[in-house]
Parts: C-alpha cells; sequence; structure tokens
C-alpha cells in the first residue's frame, strides 16, 4: 500500500467527503477521487458507501482506518519527539481538562507558564469527556478521575473538595440551612447533563435522605462554571469545586462542618511523552501552582 494513499484515505475518512479532504489537502476532489478508487483497486475491497450527503466507510474501510490513525499518530508523536529541543522545553504542547477546571483554574494562572516557557506554545481543549491521548486527541490532560487506560503514566495533583455554597443575596431571602435534612426546603442547583464534569457533582440531591429517595433541584445547567454563576446569582444553593468559584470570594459556604466528596484531579500522559521536556515543565508548573513539589 502506498503511503501518500493512505495519507488520502485517512484525510477521506476523517472528513466525510472527497471535497473537504481535498482542502486540507490541497487537491482537487477528481484526484483524490482517482486516488482513493486507486487504493480500493489495490485492496480490491470498497472503502466508503458513496451517497448524496457524503461518505461513510465500509466496514473494511474502517478497519483500515483504524490502523493508518494509529500509524499516523504514532509517526506524529516520533516526529515531535525527535525535533524538540535538547536544551530547552520547546514547541506546541496540547492540553485537555473539564471546562470548568479549564476556565476557572488553569487559564487565570496560564499567562505565568507562558512567560516563563517563552518558546512553547499551548493548545487548550476543554472537553468534559475524556480525550484518547493514546491517539494524540491531546498530549497531557488534566482529569478529575483516575485515568481508565493502563498505558498512561499518571500523578495525583490535588483534592478539591465538593464544597456548598450560596449567595448573600439567596441567604438573605431564603435562610441559610443548619442540617442536610434542611436542603429540602431550598432551591438547589445541580449538574443536568449526560457527561458529570466531576464524580459525584449532585450529591446534595441525595444527602441525608433516606437511602433511595432524591430532592429535585430548582434549576439544572450542564456546566459547572454556569452552576458558579447561577450560584453567585442568587438561584439557589449547589456544591462545586473551590476553584469553580474562585471569581466570586463574596459566596458564603453553607454547612461547613459537613464531610463532602472530593474530587481527585491528576495529570496524565502517554507513556511516549515520558522524556518530553514539555510534559515535565508543564507538570512543574502544575505542582507548583498548587503548591507541590514536583
Amino acid at each position: 500500500m502506498d503511503w501518500d494513499k493512505l495519507r488520502i484515505f485517512h484525510a477521506v475518512a476523517e472528513a466525510g467527503s472527497f471535497t473537504h479532504a481535498g482542502d486540507v489537502l490541497n487537491l482537487s476532489q477528481s484526484a483524490v477521487s482517482r486516488q482513493i478508487s486507486a487504493l480500493e483497486e489495490v485492496l480490491q475491497v470498497p472503502l466508503f458507501h458513496r451517497h448524496a450527503r457524503g461518505l461513510i466507510l465500509t466496514e473494511q474501510g474502517e478497519t483500515l482506518n483504524h490502523t493508518v490513525r494509529e500509524v499516523f499518530s504514532k509517526l506524529e508523536m516520533t516526529q515531535t519527539l525527535l525535533t524538540e529541543s535538547k536544551e530547552k522545553a520547546a514547541g506546541r504542547l496540547r492540553v485537555t481538562t473539564t471546562t470548568g477546571f479549564g476556565s476557572c483554574w488553569l487559564m487565570p494562572r496560564l499567562h505565568r507558564f507562558m512567560t516563563h516557557n517563552p518558546d512553547i506554545s499551548i493548545t487548550l481543549i476543554l472537553e468534559d469527556n475524556d480525550l484518547d491521548l493514546g491517539m494524540r486527541e491531546a498530549d497531557v490532560a488534566v482529569r478529575m478521575h483516575a485515568p481508565r487506560q493502563p498505558d498512561l503514566i499518571q500523578r495525583h495533583l490535588a483534592d478539591f473538595p465538593l464544597s456548598v455554597f450560596a449567595s448573600p443575596r439567596y441567604i438573605e431571602q431564603f435562610g441559610q440551612p443548619t442540617s442536610l435534612e434542611d436542603l429540602s426546603s431550598h432551591n438547589l442547583v445541580a449538574f443536568g447533563g449526560y457527561h458529570p464534569p466531576v464524580p459525584h457533582v449532585n450529591w446534595l440531591l441525595e444527602a441525608g435522605l433516606p437511602e433511595g429517595a432524591r430532592r429535585t433541584a430548582r434549576l439544572e445547567v450542564n456546566s459547572m462554571v454556569a452552576m458558579a454563576d447561577a450560584i453567585s446569582a442568587g438561584l439557589g444553593i449547589g456544591s462545586v469545586p473551590g476553584y469553580a468559584v474562585a471569581e466570586y470570594p463574596d459566596l458564603i459556604k453553607v454547612l461547613p462542618n459537613v464531610d463532602s466528596p472530593k474530587v481527585e484531579a491528576f495529570f496524565v500522559y502517554p507513556e511516549e511523552l515520558r522524556s518530553s521536556k514539555r510534559v515535565a515543565v508543564f507538570r512543574d508548573f502544575l505542582t507548583s501552582e498548587l503548591g507541590l513539589r514536583s
């Protein structure tokens, strides 16, 4: 199989059309189509179902694309490691983390990292779903749970309590609960989405209730940042990590003596980047900002 044809095939598989792949590859639609037809002829199997709305991979195409994606991701990582400066950390680092941690904690501190590391460029990908580091969807991740992939290197960064907060406006209007049971008579702000950004994010809905019972939130929103905004606006009582409400120092911590769940933060990266200087300096930056020793 010709490498150039495989490169074109991969671009078409990712783009879903000859035209879009041609734009990425700077080739005409007809040139891309000819290369795919030639590859199908060599393999003697169809790689795409063609229809009016675009292209869909056949079963054989899915199998080939899975392998090609792995090969190109490994080549990209190898190129990165070979070109990285031996003298200093340099190059682009793709970092992924949750929208809440990225927006509320990491972004306000990122200028210090970039000031001290002028030769490193950052691509920050805020996504509450885990990206596949092994497939090079990102280089490193800050995750709010231990990594599930066995082939990733992890470092525990910090524990963030899921404290309970309310605004002065809310307390003035509705009063302050003195026990978990009191929460049943208050407006609650909860996470409402399919992919919770942190474990136990809605623990308040069951706290202090008999097993199997659950409160109904007055407001649900699928963003930790928006939850903090809603709590600050006086819409209800909610539980979020302290980093999510850092911009709202006037918030009141409710039920401060109650043991709340903790969010465990981990720095995660693939084995192939163990010797990367960019990864090392970013890890040291995180541990320094969190008050840890590297």
